[in-house]
């Protein structure tokens, strides 16, 4: 496989808007709910990169809203839920050929509640967020297949961003914190983009997390024959994110990333979509 393969971290199809300092009008919603799979994948990121038991499906329907509090500060509210698959060969197997083995788990992944504040606003806008990741994943330990974290993650990040005639740009750098000895991340990227057409945006971006390798959580042979959620995830990543407007308020959302390097994350094609509505 290529060194640099398309990828879609576990993590990732949250909102176009998600990371950037803009908030919403005070009363006013967007909300996106998205689409994201990773299918039938066996090879994971790493140093060397490595091979899991059997395939994993990765299904992801996510719902993100924001909401206006008040000019400057805006409600965030994202809600996932897992659909994974994981399938491979009965062991031990005594006579061929081997029967195929299935294990399905839907749940919640990581509910995630946040906070962004703009706290500047003349040529660049400034803005500040936290949000908290809840321990509201699941974990099947005869799989191994895990739906999120069993950590509490606690985001804080710095936001900037401009905008021009028909186009912006915007950046954020910060950290995820985790419980239950995880390591944490250093996180940073940023986004260019602008209209190429009446009701068509393209916008390119860049996004990196490191872990600081500061933890020692101890995980079930299962889950990490998996790779799903296990400690010291990293990446990085560059892409190209489209938006297409159907009216003022109502459009879609589309996202094609690719990894330049990874750590315990999947190393495979992705399609992400999504759909979103302001209010």
């Amino acid at each position: 496989m290529k060194k640099v393969t398309l990828l879609l971290f576990l993590l990732t199809s949250l909102s176009i808007f998600s990371q950037g300092p803009w908030t919403q009008k005070k009363g006013k919603f967007y909300t996106q709910i998205s689409f994201t799979t990773i299918p039938s994948y066996n090879e994971l990121f790493g140093n060397p990169d490595y091979e899991i038991p059997g395939k994993i499906t990765d299904n992801t329907i996510q719902l993100y809203s924001e909401y206006g509090i008040t000019d400057n500060t805006t409600l965030i509210v994202n809600v996932p839920y897992k659909i994974i698959k994981h399938k491979g060969l009965v062991n031990p197997c005594l006579i061929g050929p081997c029967p195929e083995h299935s294990n399905k788990e839907n749940n919640l992944g990581n509910i995630e509640i946040g906070i962004k504040h703009n706290y500047y606003k003349k040529d660049w806008l400034l803005s500040a967020q936290f949000s908290v990741e809840a321990n509201t994943g699941s974990f099947d330990k005869n799989s191994g297949i895990r739906t999120g974290y069993n950590a509490y993650t606690f985001t804080p990040l710095f936001l900037a961003g401009k905008s021009f005639k028909k186009s912006y740009l915007q950046t954020f750098i910060g950290t995820k914190i985790r419980t239950n000895n995880y390591s944490s991340n250093f996180k940073v990227g940023g986004e260019y983009g602008g209209k190429v057409s009446k009701n068509i945006w393209l916008i390119g971006f860049l996004d990196i997390e490191k872990s600081f390798k500061n933890g020692d959580v101890v995980l079930p042979y299962s889950n990490l024959d998996t790779g799903l959620y296990v400690n010291n995830q990293e990446y990085g990543v560059v892409g190209i994110k489209a938006i297409g407007e159907f009216s003022n308020n109502f459009g879609i959302t589309a996202s094609l990333p690719a990894a330049f390097f990874g750590n315990n994350v999947a190393k495979q094609v992705a399609l992400s979509v999504g759909l979103y509505k302001k209010f």
